[in-house]
């Protein structure tokens, strides 16, 4: 007889996403002549870049003749654009080896899918608020224990608390654990960790033998130079993270799918010697994975040679500047604003303290704006809103004109 896994049952009722698009969508049932204006997932809107677009083209014009198709690929990804990789974190001032590179089809499904490397016993520290796949995932994996509805937290993870306090980013545990998932720039709340700051996470894993899983998928929309887009910047973390990166939000491969995850050679854990996690992650690429698109592949590599690499910025900037337009406005009605500088997010502090889905509505109703509260993403997140700067000016233009002439505020 079948059964299935009893720990999809532990999942917290309804993931943040889909409950956003439903109370949208009811919404706009019930007021079909109204515009809604969408400052919520984070999803890119404008057009990939000419020389990706050209690049693109050019392998799937390639893919049509018999003397120039190609099928499979390496699992770990392709050799020039692990190369191109290698030489792209050059320029920051960390040296990896191609090898040391595995291509993906995005950065959430290894978020999710690194985690099967280590054991179910593993304690797990969770940066609060945080991008639900790594909670979710460590849920349905078995490490979180039961949820506590009374909290809004699962029993058995550690929680990270990032407050304004503390620049929403905050310490590591007092106490041992074993993973420690971190996201900088954040998502949501935009905050960037300086290299201090990751220095003691990096001090910490060393000592404890613990590993960090490092998403930087929105480390090109650094432009603080003081600021580290990698945590290999940081000495020793070569012995214990694991970086996950994404070329969804640095070229606008959200539909395209690519990304990447970094895991050292020189990466170690309580029970596992320098070596063993990679090989363990090349088994696991090779058996359960065919290899990334070589079509969104030949993309990825158009993105890091000069020319793409300054339309993508330029397109970077763009978005920035959707920004700083909406930083402005919420501002303007004497909302207090973060982030958004060094990020594309913007993580608002709902006003009297509001909890964050009724803000979510007052600003639906009063305003035709669609924002993501905060509790979505952890019990940190309460009391905020995450708004995104991804979309076509005219329409954060109306979005943010909207706020600023029809919130209420007592």
């Amino acid at each position: 007889m079948a059964t299935i896994n009893t720990h999809f049952r532990t999942l917290a009722a309804g993931y943040l996403f889909p409950e956003v698009a439903r109370r949208s969508r009811q919404f706009q049932q019930e007021n079909p002549r109204v515009t809604l204006h969408r400052l919520g997932i984070g999803n890119t809107t404008e057009p990939l870049v000419p020389a990706v677009v050209a690049a693109l083209k050019e392998k799937i014009d390639a893919l049509s003749h018999a003397d120039t198709y190609t099928g499979y690929g390496d699992e770990q990804g392709d050799t020039r654009l692990r190369d191109a990789l290698k030489s792209y974190y050059g320029q920051f001032g960390v040296d990896l080896d191609s090898d040391e590179f595995f291509v993906s089809d995005g950065a959430k499904s290894d978020a999710a899918n690194i985690q099967s490397l280590f054991s179910v016993n593993n304690v797990v520290a969770i940066q609060d608020p945080a991008y639900p796949v790594y909670v979710d995932s460590n849920v349905v994996a078995g490490r979180t224990g039961s949820f506590n509805q009374k909290i809004g937290n699962y029993d058995a993870l550690v929680y990270l608390e990032g407050k304004e306090e503390n620049g929403f980013f905050p310490k590591p545990p007092k106490e041992k654990v074993d993973l420690i998932y971190l996201c900088s720039p954040n998502n949501p709340t935009g905050a960037v960790a300086t290299h201090s700051q990751l220095k003691e996470f990096v001090d910490y894993a060393r000592k404890h033998k613990a590993v960090i899983i490092f998403d930087a998928a929105y480390a090109e929309y650094i432009s603080d130079d003081s600021l580290p887009k990698s945590i290999y910047e940081i000495e020793g973390a070569k012995e214990c993270a694991i970086e996950i990166n994404s070329f969804s939000k640095f070229a606008g491969f959200t539909g395209v799918r690519l990304g990447w995850t970094i895991v050292p050679y020189a990466l170690t854990a309580e029970n596992a010697s320098a070596g063993e996690l990679h090989r363990l992650w090349y088994r696991r690429q090779c058996t359960f994975f065919n290899g990334a698109s070589n079509i969104a592949q030949a993309g990825g590599l158009a993105v890091l040679q000069p020319e793409g690499l300054a339309q993508c910025r330029a397109l970077i900037g763009y978005y920035m500047e959707n920004a700083r337009i909406i930083r402005h406005g919420l501002q303007k009605v004497g909302l207090s604003v973060f982030g958004g500088d060094n990020a594309p997010y913007l993580w608002v502090k709902t006003p009297n303290s509001m909890p964050s889905w009724e803000f979510f509505d007052k600003v639906l109703n009063e305003c035709h704006v669609i924002t993501t509260p905060g509790a979505g993403f952890g019990s940190a997140g309460e009391h905020f809103i995450r708004l995104s700067a991804f979309g076509h000016r005219a329409s954060v233009e109306d979005a943010v004109s909207s706020i600023v002439k029809n919130l209420k505020l007592e």
